[in-house]
């Protein structure tokens, strides 16, 4: 990092927690959502393959919508609006959920959360990464904290109210935090012009022709390094969104669980992954993410198979303490990875194709789960979760060992 930089690196870290702040509610709905899955389930009779379907869906749009998201944010900026607005749309579909009473239907509204999910990364991610430069791994880890923060949340909180009131009201009233929020978000950060150079939080992207923007954007797609990061984390999203699809059911039908003790659980599952953030986030910036990642994926293979194999006894709760360390450890040490293989230029771009290909692999894994649990029993879902993690990890060991991504325009 040169002079420059160096000096333009804000000392306070206000924006980080503002920013964070915001990721916590859009994983809260996120969290709210998989909580509900067995009783929409049960209320609409669908079958485990359903149920992965609506989570697959989700992705689908999410993939479809995210690279045009990220392309957008470089040639527009307006970050600060834009997180607004990302905010805003996640909570709104999900209210709209409260009246929904056909399976249909709720693939509507799992389709517009899709939409509105994958418009806060790229906007969020670059912009604390060019911020904080030697810091990304930190920086991250805290955001990806704030998202565990509210998955960890809103499982227990939503899971109490599920006591009192039934889930269409539950989802009503949970769309005012966000809808306070995104206000929160647009009056503090949207302001915020600060100077016309990339580091702004407000500021676009040098005026750039068409043409160029998008050779820069092909040059991603032959950057070696970022393809494997994407596709390894691609494989990794997989298992997780196979995870938070079906714990919850499985707690639910086969352990018999309420809606607060599944809550509980989720919690857990979040509050080792939160612990686990700003450890691997900084191991990674002085041992390398290679390193990290590699030791993390392995170890969450080995635990889910331990899941698998403790069934319905305690111990079953002790693994989903540890897969939530393990496996939310690796996910900002991956974004820092792309971000530090994407110029700086394309940087919005990179993350939505990061996140674009995320949702690719988080698309297919719920059905496939459902699928085999229709057919071969919900254990042989966590088998399969298990060999996805291992798919992950030989991807990562093919990523070339390459500098960090200098910030040049694409030759015309």
């Amino acid at each position: 990092m040169n002079t420059a930089t160096a000096s333009a690196a804000p000392t306070s870290f206000r924006e980080v927690w503002l920013i964070c702040a915001g990721h916590t509610l859009t994983h809260w709905y996120v969290a709210t959502f998989y909580l509900l899955l067995p009783l929409i389930g049960k209320e609409l009779g669908l079958s485990y393959t359903e149920i992965g379907l609506i989570i697959t869906i989700q992705h689908v749009a999410g993939a479809i919508s995210n690279v045009p998201t990220g392309i957008f944010v470089d040639t527009v900026g307006r970050k600060g609006y834009l997180l607004a607005a990302a905010l805003f749309w996640i909570g709104l579909p999900y209210a709209l959920m409260s009246v929904a009473h056909s399976f249909w239907m709720l693939l509507v509204c799992v389709t517009l959360v899709g939409i509105g999910n994958n418009m806060w990364h790229p906007a969020a991610i670059p912009t604390l990464a060019h911020r904080y430069p030697d810091r990304k791994g930190l920086v991250l880890s805290i955001h990806g904290m704030g998202g565990n923060l509210g998955e960890a949340l809103a499982p227990l909180a939503i899971g109490a109210l599920l006591a009192w009131f039934s889930w269409r009201t539950v989802v009503i009233a949970n769309v005012v935090p966000g809808i306070l929020m995104a206000v929160f978000i647009m009056v503090m950060l949207g302001a915020l012009t600060m100077s016309h150079d990339d580091d702004g939080i407000n500021a676009a992207g040098k005026k750039r022709g068409s043409r160029e923007f998008l050779q820069g954007f092909v040059s991603l797609l032959k950057n070696k390094a970022l393809i494997l990061i994407a596709s390894s984390s691609a494989v990794r999203s997989m298992t997780q969104t196979g995870l938070l699809t079906f714990l919850p059911v499985y707690l639910a039908y086969e352990l018999g669980y309420s809606p607060l003790a599944v809550g509980i659980c989720l919690t857990l599952l979040q509050v080792t992954g939160f612990v686990a953030a700003p450890i691997a986030g900084h191991l990674s910036d002085k041992l390398g993410r290679k390193s990290v990642i590699t030791g993390s994926m392995t170890l969450t293979a080995l635990t889910i198979v331990g899941m698998a194999l403790a069934g319905k006894s305690i111990v079953f709760i002790i693994f989903i303490a540890l897969i939530g360390f393990f496996l939310y450890a690796t996910r900002a040490v991956i974004q820092a990875w792309a971000v530090e293989s994407t110029p700086k230029h394309l940087a919005g771009s990179g993350v939505g194709l990061l996140f674009g290909t995320q949702a690719i692999g988080s698309s297919i894994s719920p059905v496939i789960f459902g699928m085999i649990a229709d057919n071969y029993g919900i254990h042989a879902g966590f088998y399969f979760l298990a060999s996805t993690v291992v798919v992950s990890n030989l991807l990562v060991y093919l990523v070339p060992a390459s500098p960090v991504a200098q910030d040049k325009p694409a030759a015309v």
